[in-house]
């Protein structure tokens, strides 16, 4: 599933957000100001940014614009107060791809976010390549009528590496893209789930479709 990144103050606001997203099977991370929130784009990936306007420090705005200026491609979601149409256009120009207005309904962010997960550069609901499908709704591999359920971070970075394939990632930056900033992860977390993900899919006659390129890193090939 996609990682989203949610910069907002209002602490009590960003737990609520955080239980309902981690419970659909997102990694999830939050932050409560403009420079942490920069801090951690600087560093790490993410699918989707759920950006507060009014921020201590660096505003969401400034955010915003600092991140599309380097280069940031992430589709970001205003979460406002503001309700007014000047700053609805000011949140938009400044390259925001939506905007929601507080209080929002969770079910209302959620639909929001897999609209922007949808768009032809985003996600699709499941994924082949050669034998191989995956459901990450429902974490399954299928090759032919055979199947078996992955545990979360093995389904995490089989779809990762399905939807980027052909491109070869070190265990460095599966680590990056897959797991938090905050968790308590190294490169060898990465190397010991790639071990049992390629053991799991050899129950389907599959070990060998995450490939290693020594020097390179771990890829599939479609």
């Amino acid at each position: 599933m996609a990682k989203i990144l949610l910069v907002e103050d209002d602490v009590e606001l960003a737990e609520r957000l955080a239980d309902w997203f981690e419970t659909e099977s997102y990694v999830f991370e939050a932050v409560h100001s403009g420079e942490d929130a920069l801090q951690l784009l600087k560093s790490f990936d993410f699918d989707v940014i759920l950006l507060d306007w009014n921020l201590p420090g660096i505003s969401g705005i400034d955010v915003c614009k600092h991140y599309r200026t380097n280069g940031g491609q992430a589709p970001i979601i205003f979460l406002t107060g503001q309700v007014s149409i000047p700053a609805r256009s000011e949140g938009l120009d400044s390259g925001a791809d939506d905007y929601l207005v507080k209080p929002f309904d969770i079910r209302e962010l959620a639909a929001r976010i897999r609209s922007l997960l949808r768009r032809p550069s985003g996600f699709v609901a499941d994924l082949t390549i050669g034998e191989v499908k995956l459901q990450p709704a429902t974490r399954t591999v299928w090759v032919g009528e055979a199947n078996i359920i992955l545990m979360p971070k093995q389904s995490l970075l089989l779809e990762f590496l399905m939807r980027h394939p052909n491109q070869a990632f070190t265990g460095k930056a599966l680590l990056n893209s897959v797991w938090p900033s905050d968790a308590a992860a190294s490169e060898e977390t990465v190397r010991t789930c790639v071990k049992t993900l390629r053991q799991q899919l050899n129950t389907l006659g599959q070990k060998e479709f995450i490939k290693t390129q020594h020097g390179v890193g771990y890829m599939v090939t479609s």
